[in-house]
């Protein structure tokens, strides 16, 4: 459909890693980072915008981090990914089919939309919807069957070290 930024990749395993976190726990973003090994700068900038959306919610001060706003199975995967990527449209009709030689110049010439643009919204309506049928929650049942035992225990520990 679209190519997504890495700020979304970062979003989801972010969001994944505070699903986990116990109640009233935050976690730095500099820790995060560390985590996942992106820069500092580069994954507050998306910690940020899942702030703004209301995913996750900021604890400023030398105590701060990160937790997320809603229960895991509250949050979609495309909540994620317009929250990073923002909720436009991948596909834009730009009408090129006026430019051939010989087109009408007459806008009633095009009373429908293009068909190429209507195949193109139908296949991101149903990536849309896809996202919207997942949660943090599907992410978390996925991690638990998944990943492997020597990696869950490397990252519990660290995040049980790094919580606040």
């Amino acid at each position: 459909m679209r190519r997504l930024s890495d700020g979304v990749e970062a979003a989801l395993h972010c969001a994944l890693v505070l699903a986990g976190l116990p109640g009233g726990k935050v976690l730095p973003g500099k820790s995060l980072a560390e985590l996942h090994g992106v820069s500092e700068t580069y994954l507050l900038k998306h910690l940020r915008a899942l702030a703004a959306a209301g995913l996750v919610e900021a604890r400023p001060g030398p105590r701060g981090g990160y937790r997320l706003a809603r229960s895991p199975d509250a949050m979609s995967l495309l909540d994620i990914v317009e929250a990073i990527d923002g909720p436009g449209p991948a596909f834009v009709c730009r009408e090129i089919r006026r430019r051939r030689p010989g087109a009408p110049t007459d806008a009633c010439a095009y009373r429908t939309d293009c068909f190429i643009k209507t195949r193109m919204m139908t296949a991101e309506a149903a990536w849309r919807d896809a996202l919207r049928a997942q949660t943090v929650a599907d992410l978390v049942a996925d991690g638990e069957a998944l990943i492997d035992e020597d990696t869950k225990r490397a990252v519990l520990g660290f995040v049980d070290q790094a919580q606040r």
